[in-house]
């Protein structure tokens, strides 16, 4: 096929991807709102849900077609977009005010995702076998993880009189519509990451460029774009809960959830030189948490008196995140 075609209907699906996202994420939002679901569990569940779908529906494909190498990448370079080119854009844009719970056990959660996949993922390493995959029982294993995920999140508390009273929480469309767009936007999903998968593979193969830094970059970015603007929309709307939880929530679900499902569908071998993109993955979500914890600790050790009940993310801190990804992508580059 033509290169330029290629490209062309790569582009038509990461639009079905991220419009059907968009539409998905809209529709299950304004179900959830009937049932006076906070705005922070909503960010963490049915938003990061939906801006995930992509993920799982690229994963999906990309499994049953064996390009194992843009399943694993696409989850990688997807939790590492996430946090360093989506949080700290977004927190370029608008400080971020992260709840209390979101620093002390979501973000704690995610960091747990990264070891856990290090970890399952290097049986060379660890049990010194003669390959490493992700297996079926990893993928039982992750599944069970983010079970416990989900029992803790609908076990918060439900949404304030406050966020009920608020606009963002009033625009709640018939219950008919908001399935018509759920309908619509998972059969955009299923299209798109079908074609977005056979177009990165001709790609690929046209360029002389392997499917592991395919599924690190164009694949990963082009996926994390729903995350990317339902959470700069929610932040300019002030709904940092939304922003924050849909980054931690997407990074949690695209571990245990897609790559759990993933490796149920058919074991994926894994390739020891996507072991530094872990690392990566894994440095990302070790310096989200000291960032929001530092400045919070110098609050508490000299500022104790004027202490919030939200932890910040600043402008500056945004630009150190973003700074950390320009750097792994230009790295990445130079791999080839």
């Amino acid at each position: 096929m033509n290169l330029f075609i290629t490209i062309s209907l790569f582009v038509v699906g990461l639009f079905l991807l991220i419009k059907g996202a968009d539409w998905l994420v809209e529709g299950a939002s304004s179900i959830a709102r009937r049932l006076g679901i906070s705005n922070l569990v909503i960010g963490l569940t049915v938003v990061s849900f939906g801006t995930s779908a992509p993920e799982l529906l690229v994963n999906i494909v990309a499994s049953f077609q064996g390009s194992v190498d843009i399943a694993i990448g696409n989850i990688v370079g997807s939790n590492i977009s996430n946090t360093f080119l989506i949080l700290g854009a977004t927190a370029i844009v608008t400080p971020l005010a992260i709840q209390k719970s979101t620093v002390i056990k979501e973000i704690p959660f995610s960091l747990l995702a990264s070891v856990m996949l290090l970890i399952m993922a290097n049986d060379m390493i660890i049990d010194g076998s003669e390959s490493s995959v992700l297996s079926r029982s990893d993928g039982l294993i992750f599944l069970g993880f983010f079970l416990i995920f989900i029992y803790y999140t609908f076990g918060m508390k439900r949404a304030s009189e406050e966020e009920k009273a608020d606009e963002f929480t009033k625009a709640i469309r018939p219950l008919w519509k908001s399935w018509g767009m759920v309908i619509i936007g998972l059969f955009g999903l299923s299209f798109g990451a079908n074609l977005s998968v056979q177009t990165a593979k001709e790609m690929a193969l046209a360029l002389g460029v392997s499917e592991a830094l395919v599924g690190l970059t164009v694949v990963a970015i082009g996926t994390s774009l729903p995350e990317l603007t339902a959470s700069m929309i929610a932040a300019l709307k002030k709904k940092s809960d939304i922003a924050v939880g849909n980054i931690v929530g997407s990074n949690i679900f695209n571990v245990f959830w897609i790559l759990g499902i993933s490796s149920l569908i058919k074991p994926l071998p894994f390739a020891p030189k996507l072991n530094i993109d872990l690392e990566v993955m894994l440095g990302s979500a070790i310096l989200l948490f000291v960032i929001v914890h530092n400045g919070h600790m110098h609050k508490r050790l000299f500022m104790w008196w004027k202490q919030k009940k939200d932890f910040i993310l600043n402008r500056w801190e945004g630009g150190i995140l973003l700074a950390c990804y320009i750097v792994y992508i230009i790295t990445v580059g130079y791999r080839g």
